[in-house]
């Protein structure tokens, strides 16, 4: 089935709805989903709507300018965007030492989970070079220190545009990204932390957290921005632990969990069901 979905994120008023879903049945569209929601605070209109195209009386081409022209007559603002679901983005994933949060990446993209094209992996270490062989996909190492980071993050700047990459990944990516990076794939970053964020910023959150017996433990999927740990968050879970828990214990449990709220996350940002509004998230 081919189909489209439109994102629109603009001033609360009335009738988008209405004129969003005649403009699809008026060229004999069929709405497969529609969600929306209003943040009361701000006045702020979000909705995620996918229709089938297969008999769209539009052609393909024509449809961005036609939503461009029903923005305009009905006042959503330049805030809307448009994707059609067989353009499947490209996904490269930025990895250091760790190994769990890759491989279910790579697994649930070989079982059709996530949809979209991994033609890159990026790693300031050589020690996954052989994940990346098992599934055929490009690795390059690029090493990074304090003293090399500008040079390096040119070099990865270069294999991202080459690869014509549209998102990045951190999958236990050990390195702070500097905000030429951050800004030129603004909220386009996901990151995995290894806490239920705001708790446990930072170096070590397993160990500060049965430093302060805490009884559960979590992760975090959110965008990398400048401020470390602090972007807006995609998606989280925890899992109980106990005093009988040590701190290998801890790093252990939060490993299943760590990959399992990343590749959650990468899903929601996959189907485009993301709306960054301040620094949280809306997800429809």
């Amino acid at each position: 089935m081919s189909t489209v979905i439109l994102k629109v994120n603009c001033q609360d008023k009335k009738g988008i709805i209405a004129a969003v879903s005649g403009f699809i049945s008026g060229h004999n569209g069929n709405i497969i989903t529609l969600d929306e929601f209003v943040d009361r605070d701000t006045n702020t209109f979000f909705m995620r709507v996918e229709w089938d195209i297969s008999k769209f009386t539009l052609q393909r081409a024509y449809i961005s300018t036609a939503v461009t022209n029903l923005a305009a007559e009905n006042n959503f603002g330049g805030n809307w965007e448009l994707y059609f679901t067989d353009d499947l983005p490209k996904m490269a994933i930025m990895v250091s030492r760790f190994d769990h949060c890759l491989w279910d990446l790579l697994l649930r993209h070989k079982a059709g989970e996530l949809n979209c094209r991994i033609p890159l992996i990026i790693s300031n270490h050589e020690d996954l070079r052989y994940i990346a062989d098992f599934y055929g996909i490009a690795y390059q190492y690029v090493p990074k220190t304090t003293e090399n980071k500008a040079e390096a993050e040119q070099t990865e700047f270069a294999l991202l545009d080459n690869a014509g990459v549209d998102f990045i990944v951190m999958a236990r990516y050990m390195q702070v990204l500097s905000p030429d990076f951050l800004n030129r794939y603004h909220n386009r970053v996901i990151n995995i932390h290894h806490s239920f964020l705001p708790a446990f910023e930072g170096a070590k959150p397993y160990h500060r957290a049965f430093e302060r017996g805490v009884k559960i433990i979590g992760a975090t999927a959110h965008f990398a921005t400048v401020d470390l740990d602090k972007g807006p968050i995609i998606h989280q879970a925890t899992l109980p632990i106990s005093h009988q828990d040590t701190v290998n214990d801890l790093i252990t449990k939060g490993r299943d969990i760590e990959k399992r709220v990343l590749s959650d996350g990468v899903k929601l940002y996959i189907a485009n069901r993301v709306f960054v509004h301040g620094n949280r998230t809306i997800i429809l």
